[in-house]
């Protein structure tokens, strides 16, 4: 993992996809991300040696306290610029792809604006 937003890439889709599936491997996070396994092994490496993430003897990962309460607020991010985008005229398609974007480089300051923003 070369980035910051690779990592919290990572972390999102583990987090989405657990909400689909009752158990998630390094496989299932290369399908969702059409990403090679191999690329994925390393980047899941890489996420358990930071504490995000734990790896079970089957080989099963899930998030620990700390991997899911990043992942969640990561997810948040991108639902809140989602729905500003969305209300700004973007249709749904636009807004995701580039809530994708933005999500990983907004500041913390700018983003509590636009939480604020929306609630009005």
């Amino acid at each position: 993992m070369k980035t910051h937003e690779s990592e919290e890439m990572y972390l999102e889709t583990i987090y989405l996809l657990r909400e689909k599936q009752a158990s998630i491997h390094a496989i299932d996070i290369a399908g969702e991300l059409g990403y090679a396994k191999s690329s994925v092994s390393r980047a899941v490496g890489l996420l358990h040696k930071k504490g995000y993430i734990d790896i079970n003897e089957y080989d099963e990962i899930t998030l620990t306290k700390t991997g899911f309460a990043k992942a969640a607020h990561i997810y948040e991010r991108h639902r809140v610029i989602s729905e500003l985008l969305i209300r700004m005229g973007a249709d749904e398609v636009l807004a995701e792809e580039n809530a994708c974007r933005i999500e990983h480089v907004i500041t913390p300051e700018l983003f509590g604006i636009i939480k604020e923003y929306l609630k009005k």
